[in-house]
């Protein structure tokens, strides 16, 4: 018994370092290069949610940590911002999966919304305090989290899968 749980949980370390390099990948070389209404998209707040939602609070704020550490060396205007956000998403998604909503597509895209919508803000936060606050600064804010809400659908797919 002992075994097959210890084999169970390398099993779960391996896939979701695939899916993390996976979505640092598609992050990095992809979304990165890819301009839509002058905003980048962002997948990373969506792959920390759905690890948070299938995995629970502890797991999930572990592959948030594992996930801003890549993606503070890979956005290098940033220093732990990343690292300490996707920790708290990863957490807190997991909690409101465990008690306030269900692990369903709509929940998810939901929660990768309001994910989206906090990492647009903590950056947004960020430039407030180098230089003055503009309301093109809260247009830029809404217009990156609705133009990542549809690559955030690629993140559901493999957590789920994986549970069944």
């Amino acid at each position: 018994m002992r075994e097959f749980f210890q084999q169970t949980i390398i099993k779960n370390i391996l896939r979701y370092a695939l899916f993390g390099f996976l979505a640092l990948l598609l992050q990095n070389m992809l979304l990165t290069q890819t301009k839509i209404f002058g905003v980048y998209p962002m997948i990373l707040p969506a792959a920390v949610v759905a690890v948070g939602m299938f995995e629970g609070p502890a797991f999930g704020a572990i592959f948030g940590l594992i996930i801003g550490i890549f993606a503070d060396m890979a956005f290098v205007e940033n220093t732990i911002l990343f690292t300490v956000l996707f920790s708290a998403i990863g957490f807190f998604s997991a909690f409101m999966a465990d008690f306030y909503i269900n692990k369903r597509f709509v929940a998810f895209l939901v929660m990768a919304l309001i994910a989206g919508l906090i990492t647009a803000a903590f950056q947004m936060i960020k430039c407030m305090l180098s230089d003055e606050f503009s309301l093109s600064m809260l247009k830029t804010m809404l217009v990156q989290t609705a133009v990542s809400v549809p690559f955030s659908a690629l993140a559901f797919p493999l957590p789920d899968g994986w549970n069944k």
